[in-house]
């Protein structure tokens, strides 16, 4: 199989197996999508969904948190790990919305990579979720489970988006990363493929 037929057939069997494909962190508007993202770096979208309530309770808008400092916001997130790095971006990030974007989360991946702390994963995120665009989020799931698959042999997490933009169906691929996570969680772990259960195991390199 070529490579584009593995990635066809990979959205295929992922799509029966995981019908609802859906970000697991949660967030009622862009912005606090865009907070969760960043603070779900390094620590699970569990531990970041336990955090989150607090924080926007006491943070509502961009304007909220431009206004505050990272030691009040650090003082939310200890939990998260990497918290003062991450309190700092989160306060520069809100002056920068303030400022330059009216407080609004701009709708492009080269606009949202000028926000402090984020990277192109986030962006994608943001782009693809949000505003509905085509997206490639490109986390430690997606790069271990497509080199598996044979879709590539990198490491580079922006070189393997532009090789998976070039294989996926635009419309499918923001969806196809919400459910390769999935899959990466359940059965493609990082520790061990459980191949025996993997709806994937008859098109996979790694299988075969």
């Amino acid at each position: 199989m070529t490579k584009k037929k593995i990635a066809l057939s990979a959205v295929e069997a992922l799509k029966k197996e995981y019908p609802d494909a859906v970000c697991s962190l949660t967030y009622t508007d862009p912005f606090q999508l865009l907070i969760a993202t960043r603070l779900a770096a390094q620590c699970t979208d569990a531990r970041v969904n336990l955090v989150t309530p607090a924080l926007f309770e006491r943070f509502k808008t961009a304007g909220d948190f431009a206004e505050s400092t990272p030691e009040e916001v650090s003082e939310y997130i200890k939990s998260c790990g990497l918290y003062k790095t991450k309190s700092r971006d989160i306060v520069a990030m809100a002056k920068m919305l303030v400022e330059e974007f009216d407080g609004k989360v701009p709708d492009s991946i080269e606009s949202l990579t000028k926000l402090p702390g984020i990277g192109r994963k986030t962006a994608n995120l943001i782009v693809g979720d949000i505003y509905k665009k085509p997206a490639v989020v490109v986390d430690t799931h997606c790069i271990r489970l497509t080199r598996r698959l044979g879709l590539h042999e990198l490491n580079d997490a922006k070189k393997i988006e532009f090789i998976l933009r070039e294989l996926l169906p635009p419309e499918e691929s923001n969806d196809f990363c919400h459910r390769i996570v999935l899959h990466g969680r359940a059965v493609c772990t990082a520790r061990k493929p459980h191949c025996e259960r993997c709806c994937m195991n008859e098109f996979c390199r790694k299988k075969i």
